[in-house]
């Protein structure tokens, strides 16, 4: 699945996989419980294929960002744990992306990317090999 089907709702814990859009907004589904929801337009969401890290010479889609650490684990989920202390995540975080710009990328952010990943990897949607040469065409 593509990246661009996946949210992250302010408020709401996890990632939704669109469903179907509606008048007033759009259907989404928990990608931990499949739980079903209505999301009102007003509502803050993030589409993940629209995030981007920061790096001291250029913003890295989410998208590549994810790849390097399905590389770096081989697939599996990641060796530490988004609770894992802020220390630890950058150090983690910097082997990944070497070059992300420590000033404009919290520890907050780096937990967010840690628990995707291992949300998508438990959901088998890190495969993004087909999707990318639709992305291009786009």
């Amino acid at each position: 699945m593509a990246l661009d089907k996946v949210l992250a709702i302010a408020g709401k814990p996890g990632l939704y996989k669109l469903v179907t859009q509606t008048r007033g907004g759009f259907i989404a589904e928990s990608l931990i419980d499949n739980r079903r929801m209505s999301v009102g337009i007003q509502q803050n969401v993030s589409i993940l294929s629209e995030i981007a890290i920061y790096t001291l010479t250029a913003e890295v889609p989410l998208k590549e960002v994810l790849k390097k650490i399905k590389d770096k684990e081989n697939g599996a989920p990641t060796s530490i744990s988004h609770k894992d202390s802020k220390d630890k995540l950058e150090e983690y975080f910097f082997e990944v992306l070497p070059d992300y710009d420590e000033d404009r990328v919290y520890p907050s952010d780096i937990k967010k990317v840690v628990q995707w990943y291992n949300m998508l990897q438990k959901n088998d949607m890190l495969d993004f090999a087909e999707t990318t040469k639709s992305d291009e065409e786009e």
